[in-house]
C-alpha cells in the first residue's frame, strides 16, 4: 500500500461467530492466493503486476498531491466513489468533469463539482468519508475546504509552478507524471529522488506515476478498465485544456 500510515491499535467491528478451524495437507497450502493488503483505492500496479493502493479514508487529515495529468486524477476520482466515498470537485472547468460526474452515480450524487472557492462544509464522517479533488490550475489558491478526518483532499497540478514546492512539502503523499528535465531536476531536490528517479521522470509514458510518501518511491502504471476507457479515454498525460 502506498503512503501507509500508522493504524490505531486495537480490534476492528465487532467479534463474529467462532468456528473449528479449517484444516488441509500441507503439500497443498501453494495452491492458497489470499488477497493480503490494506483497503484503498487501487491507483494501478507495480512493475511486477501487484495492485498498488491509496488508502484515502483514514482518521487523520491525508493530503495527496499528484503533478500529472487530468486523466489520472479522474480515474482516482472515479475509483474512489466507486469505495463509497462522497467525492467533491473543486474546479475551474467544469466542463472536464460533467460527463463524468453523470456517469459515476447512475443518477446518485456520488461526485459533485463546485466552483473554485465555492465547496460547502462536508461534515465527513467514518461512515460518510469525503475526499475532495482540486482542480484548480497551476497557483491553486488555499481551499476553504481543507483535509481532515475521514475527509482527504487530493491537489492536481498540471505542472510544477511557484506553489508546487509548497504543497509538495507539505503533503503526505505525492504523484509525479512526465516532466520536462528542469522541472524533473527541482522536483528531485524538493523530494530527495535518486539521480536515476530524476532522469527517468522526463521517459515516462502516459498513465506512468512515480509515487513518493517520506522515503518510500513506487513507480504505478495505472491503466483504465473497460468501463473507464469508455468513458475517459486512455491513459494520457497531457489534458484537453488546462484549468487557469
Amino acid at each position: 500500500m502506498i503512503g501507509r500510515g500508522r493504524k490505531a491499535a486495537g480490534p476492528r467491528g465487532l467479534t463474529g461467530p467462532r468456528h473449528a478451524g479449517h484444516t488441509m495437507p500441507a503439500d497443498h497450502l501453494s495452491a492458497l492466493s489470499l488477497p493480503v493488503g490494506d483497503d484503498g483505492v487501487v491507483v494501478g500496479e507495480d512493475a511486477e503486476g501487484r495492485s498498488q493502493l491509496v488508502g484515502f479514508h483514514r482518521s487523520t487529515p491525508y493530503d495527496v498531491l499528484l503533478v500529472g495529468g487530468l486523466w489520472t486524477a479522474q480515474v482516482l476520482a472515479l475509483r474512489a466513489a466507486g469505495t463509497g466515498a462522497r467525492v467533491v470537485v473543486e474546479t475551474g472547468r467544469p466542463h472536464e468533469w460533467v460527463a463524468l460526474a453523470q456517469a459515476a452515480g447512475a443518477g446518485l450524487e456520488c461526485i459533485t463539482l463546485h466552483d473554485v472557492g465555492r465547496v460547502p462544509p462536508l461534515g465527513a464522517t467514518v461512515g460518510s468519508p469525503a475526499v475532495v479533488v482540486r482542480d484548480c490550475g497551476m497557483r491553486p489558491p488555499r481551499g476553504r475546504v481543507v483535509s481532515a478526518p475521514w475527509q482527504s483532499v487530493l491537489t492536481l497540478l498540471p505542472y510544477l509552478s511557484p506553489v508546487a514546492p509548497r504543497l509538495m512539502r507539505s503533503a503526505t503523499l505525492v504523484g509525479v507524471q512526465r516532466l520536462s528535465p528542469q522541472e524533473a531536476q527541482q522536483t528531485g531536490r524538493i523530494l530527495g529522488l535518486s539521480r536515476g528517479e530524476v532522469e527517468a521522470l522526463p521517459t515516462l509514458a502516459d498513465g506512468v506515476t512515480l509515487w513518493c510518501s517520506g522515503g518510500e518511491r513506487q513507480w504505478v502504471m495505472t491503466s483504465p478498465t473497460d468501463v473507464e476507457a469508455g468513458l475517459l479515454g486512455t491513459a494520457r498525460r497531457m489534458d484537453r485544456s488546462a484549468a487557469g
